[in-house]
């Protein structure tokens, strides 16, 4: 099977506009310029998930295993904290917002060297950056940055694109990917503040997809040895796991070591972490077709989970 990516929406954007009840009841959301869209070729990845679920890490080792496979990725961090790419290029590198300002944002003026960073196994690494406290917009961040690198024409030899995005956010700034995206992934652990975030993703991810062809793609279970909430959550709304991953030590000390999983010296536990992501990076190229999942309403989350 191959990897079945949805549909291009034909709505115009003027029309969208006009719909009374856009991108979720009663939103008012900014409308992605069309000639801002990747190109078809890539296949386009946004990893959502609770703030400190593990977003970076796994988008870089799935980055990693995605490299392993052969595939030209790039991955895009969207992030004011910037450190989504460090264990692929091993340091904080400069974001894209940084950069802009030392050329009072002339874009004519910057080259491809500027804002992206070749890291492990040739995974292009950028950072976005973002605004500071209460200033600005997400959004506008992520946008500023899909336009640069199409303007230095850095996407159109690429695979694979990972948004890894901050977690905790609602507002359209947070979404702004979905906007992107062919699949959304989100990462969670097997507890009730961790699936409720999941929950609120995935109402995110059904708003967009009225307009954009984002669709959800499965679930991460990240440290978590048990999975029991989880699938209970997912056999309630239509989800499914494509990865579990277990409380590793080596996981936390790769973090630690400012390296991927795949640098990690050789060890059963290591090789089974890495075995697990070179078998989402192919599910994903291969073996995922969109999820017609809903969520639920917040009082139904607190009936379902929990023990009897």
């Amino acid at each position: 099977m191959t990897t079945t990516l949805p549909p291009k929406q034909t709505t115009a954007p003027a029309k969208a506009a006009a719909s009374s009840h856009e991108d979720g009841e009663g939103s008012l959301q900014v409308h992605q310029d069309a000639s801002m869209n990747i190109e078809e070729g890539a296949l386009v990845i946004a990893v959502y998930g609770k703030g400190g679920i593990g977003k970076s890490t796994t988008s870089s080792n799935l980055s990693a295993a995605f490299s392993k496979l052969g595939k030209r990725v790039l991955q895009i961090g969207c992030d004011p904290k910037h450190d989504s790419t460090f264990t692929l290029t091993k340091k904080m590198v400069p974001t894209v917002i940084d950069i802009l300002e030392t050329v009072d944002f002339h874009t004519e003026e910057l080259r491809p060297e500027d804002f992206v960073f070749e890291g492990f196994n040739g995974v292009m690494c950028v950072e976005s950056g973002g605004p500071p406290a209460g200033t600005g917009c997400g959004g506008y961040v992520t946008g500023q940055t899909v336009k640069l690198l199409k303007e230095h024409h850095l996407l159109e030899d690429t695979d694979v694109v990972i948004f890894d995005v901050l977690g905790d956010v609602v507002c359209g700034g947070f979404a702004a990917p979905l906007q992107h995206a062919h699949y959304c992934l989100i990462v969670t652990a097997n507890d009730f503040d961790s699936i409720f975030a999941m929950n609120r993703i995935m109402q995110a991810i059904n708003a967009k997809a009225k307009n954009y062809k984002v669709r959800l793609g499965g679930v991460i279970a990240n440290r978590s040895e048990e999975t029991d909430q989880i699938d209970k959550f997912n056999e309630r709304t239509g989800l499914r796991t494509m990865a579990h991953f277990k409380t590793v030590d080596a996981i936390r000390r790769s973090r630690l070591k400012k390296c991927t999983i795949f640098e990690m010296e050789p060890s059963p536990e290591v090789e089974e972490v890495q075995q697990e992501y070179l078998n989402l990076a192919q599910k994903m190229l291969t073996d995922v077709e969109p999820l017609p999942a809903e969520p639920l309403k917040d009082r139904d989350i607190f009936d379902l989970l929990g023990f009897d």
